[in-house]
């Protein structure tokens, strides 16, 4: 009978061992995840130029917005680059998506000289956005951080 418990005792032990293990590994892509996650490089520049609606709705703003709200990247900026200008300052819709881009904690900016190439820098800076001559900014944003044009 002792020799029965004391089997059953190393047979729970043994087989014990494999899930310990599996804890652990999970634990410590947990602890890499995290220091990932805290990454001093997770800065993200979108850098938008187009002048079709489609594109800004279903791609440029879709995904800037959620890579802020759902944390994919801690610094999210949306740089507005040549015609993309113009089609903000004539469209309530996408207005009103870069407000709440904004709210959301994503830095909105213009480039000056494209602005005022189509007439729209008053407009865009009566939205809230920055408008500045963005060249050498967009230089240290290639340098520094990860950038997407669209």
């Amino acid at each position: 009978m002792r020799h029965k418990f004391i089997l059953t005792v190393l047979m729970s032990m043994l087989l014990s061992v494999p899930m310990l293990k599996a804890s652990e590994g999970n634990l410590k892509n947990d602890e890499v995840k995290n220091k990932t996650e805290m990454s001093e490089a997770d800065k993200l520049v979108v850098v938008w130029t187009s002048g079709d609606k489609d594109v800004a709705m279903k791609m440029v703003f879709m995904y800037t917005y959620n890579a802020k709200k759902q944390a994919w990247w801690d610094d999210v900026t949306l740089l507005v680059w040549g015609p993309s200008s113009k089609l903000l300052s004539q469209d309530k819709d996408l207005q009103d998506y870069v407000k709440k881009m904004m709210e959301s904690g994503v830095h909105v900016m213009a480039c000056k000289a494209c602005a005022d190439e189509y007439g729209v820098a008053d407009q865009l800076i009566e939205l809230g956005i920055t408008v500045k001559y963005a060249g050498q900014d967009l230089t240290e944003f290639i340098k520094e951080r990860k950038v997407v044009t669209f």
